[in-house]
Parts: C-alpha cells; sequence; structure tokens
C-alpha cells in the first residue's frame, strides 16, 4: 500500500483531526436515546461543547497570529487591519440592518468558514498525495456537496429544532417538496463518491485520512442536520467534528514551525506546554462568553453570575457597537482562517 499522507503522523491524525467526527457521531446515536425531546443543550453539555470547543478553538488561533510575535511582525497589516474593518463593517450591519442582518450575515459566514475547513483538510490530504487532478477535483466537489446540501434540507425545512446562532439567522422556507431531490442528489453523491474510491483502489491510489475525512464528513453533516432534529445533537456534531481538529491543527503548526514561533506562543514548547496553551485559549473563551451571558443571554448564572453586575439594558445605538465587539474575536478568526493556512503565509 502507498504511504499514506498523514499531516503529522497516523497516531495523531487519527485521535484528533479524524476521530472526533466518529466520536461525535456515536455520542450523537447514545444521546438520541436519552436526549432527543429535549429542546435546549443542557448546562453541562454547553460547558464542554461550545465553551470549552467551540468557543475555546477560535481563541487557539491566537497562538499563531497575534501571540507569535514573529508573525505579526511579518503580518502586521493584516492582522490589525482584519480586525478594525470586520469590526467597521459589523458596525454599520447593525447599525443599518439591526440585529436581525447581523445575526444573519454572521451564521452564513460561519457556514463558510466551517464548510471551508472541511475543504482544506482534503486539500492538505490530498496535496501529498494527489491521485490526478479531476479525480483531486471531484474529492473537492465532494466535500462541498457533503456540506452545503445539508444546509439547502435545513432551509426548505425550517423551523428545525436547533439552530446556528439566534432563531431565524438562516433564511426560512417551507418547501419540504423539493426535499427528496436534495436526498437523490446526495444520495447519488455518495455512490458517485464511493465508485471513485473504487476505482482508486483498483489502481493502487488508496488515501486512507482522505476516505476517513470525507466518510465523516458526510456523516456527521447528514445525522446532524437532516437525520436527527435534537439542539444537543447538532451541537456536539457541529462543533467537536470541527473544534477538536482545529486545534490540534494550531498545536501541531506551532512545533513545526519551532525555530520561527516568538513571542508569548513560545510558551508552548515548555515543558507544561500544552496545559498551558488549552488553559488559556479556556480561560479567554470563559471571560468572552461571560460578557456575552451577563450582558446579553442571561441564562448561565450558574457559571457567570459574578459578572452579572453588568448592566443590560442598551440603546440601539449602543448595541450596534457592543455586539460586533463582542462577535469581532470569532470574526476576525474566520476572515485571517482565510489567509494562515495558505501554502507560504509563513
Amino acid at each position: 500500500m502507498t504511504k499514506q499522507p498523514w499531516i503529522t503522523n497516523a497516531k495523531t491524525d487519527l485521535l484528533f483531526i479524524i476521530a472526533p467526527t466518529f466520536v461525535a457521531l456515536a455520542l450523537a446515536f447514545v444521546f438520541a436515546q436519552s436526549y432527543f425531546f429535549h429542546e435546549t443543550t443542557p448546562l453541562w453539555a454547553w460547558v464542554v461543547f461550545v465553551l470549552l470547543i467551540d468557543v475555546a478553538h477560535v481563541h487557539s488561533m491566537l497562538f499563531k497570529t497575534y501571540f507569535d510575535a514573529g508573525s505579526f511582525q511579518k503580518h502586521r497589516i493584516l492582522y490589525t487591519l482584519t480586525p478594525l474593518l470586520c469590526y467597521f463593517a459589523f458596525v454599520s450591519i447593525y447599525w443599518l440592518g439591526g440585529s436581525e442582518w447581523f445575526w444573519r450575515i454572521l451564521a452564513y459566514l460561519a457556514v463558510f468558514h466551517f464548510i471551508r475547513q472541511q475543504y482544506g483538510f482534503v486539500r492538505l490530504y490530498n496535496r501529498q498525495h494527489s491521485q490526478s487532478k479531476y479525480l483531486d477535483l471531484f474529492d473537492e466537489i465532494t466535500i462541498y456537496g457533503a456540506t452545503i446540501l445539508p444546509i439547502i434540507h435545513w432551509h426548505l425545512n425550517s423551523p428545525r429544532e436547533f439552530l446556528w446562532f439566534v432563531e431565524q439567522d438562516f433564511y426560512a422556507f417551507t418547501a419540504t417538496n423539493y426535499l427528496p431531490i436534495i436526498n437523490w442528489i446526495y444520495a447519488g453523491l455518495v455512490v458517485l463518491y464511493l465508485a471513485k474510491e473504487f476505482y482508486c483502489i483498483l489502481n493502487h491510489q488508496v488515501n486512507i485520512p482522505r476516505i476517513l475525512l470525507i466518510a465523516g464528513t458526510m456523516a456527521s453533516w447528514y445525522f446532524g442536520i437532516v437525520y436527527f432534529n435534537n439542539d444537543l445533537i447538532f451541537t456536539i456534531l457541529n462543533v467537536v467534528a470541527h473544534g477538536v481538529p482545529y486545534m490540534c491543527l494550531i498545536w501541531v503548526d506551532l512545533h513545526k514551525r519551532k525555530g520561527q514561533v516568538k513571542g508569548f506562543s513560545r510558551l508552548v514548547f515548555n515543558k507544561n506546554g500544552l496545559f498551558f496553551f488549552i488553559i488559556i485559549i479556556i480561560l479567554i473563551a470563559y471571560f468572552e462568553e461571560a460578557i456575552w451571558d451577563a450582558t446579553q443571554w442571561r441564562s448561565y448564572d450558574t457559571l457567570f453570575s459574578w459578572a452579572y453586575c453588568l448592566p443590560t439594558t442598551f440603546s440601539t445605538m449602543s448595541l450596534s457597537f457592543l455586539i460586533p465587539l463582542l462577535a469581532l474575536p470569532q470574526v476576525t478568526h474566520y476572515v485571517l482562517d482565510g489567509f494562515i493556512w495558505k501554502k507560504g503565509f509563513e
């Protein structure tokens, strides 16, 4: 068998890039029995899956960008202008379109980011083990189809029992008569992909990590959005398969560039580097969510009651500046992520 194109090595890739999707799928079927009819995600699940994985993974990017003095010096203009321009853009959106348009645009930007991450991993696995430009292109089309088609299904079969950020952030249509067409297209995509991989096997071009990545993506997006209609299950499948591989990629990238990393990011090379890496992004995530909850949601007083001294009533003008500011870390993450992984960026 051809040498496999692992990003790091088989053990690390399987544990932290491939396995999270399948672990999330297993958890989804387990929780389908006990939490299937729950309308909201339980507190413990919100802490584990949203705070410790989803929000924390956003801040892990700091170690590759703003915490790395060398990277910041080299890309000072990009790192400085991105948050400034993003803030100006989303303040304008909130000011002109209100909260509805703000959350809608943010939701679609997030979906695009999630899709592009899966596309990026496929490119990484094919870069080292290319089949042909046409078969590589088919893999990329497959990953787009495996993610976009469930999103289209969501739009045509709204409202669902889950949401991306807030209610009605996606456009909602009631057009269930089109769902069989979407399902048949999805089934055709799966069949074509299986036929393509069978062809590769016959030609001794087996790419195990790519196969597992695409299979996991197909399964997690289908079951999370189409098959199940449950908030907890969607949360698990949405964030575990996205956040854990991303944090792993950041960690691996730092160590691959060990001689180039400078400033605060060098903390990860200490004896307790992994502990510092995890605890720092968790603490930042915790304080970010504390401000969100204290000023906007007031849903998790068990965790953030100390911050409830902050005001909760704001004028429309104040909100147009506050909400984009609170969302700025993730918006910056979405935008910068389109640059920092490009070949030759470092």
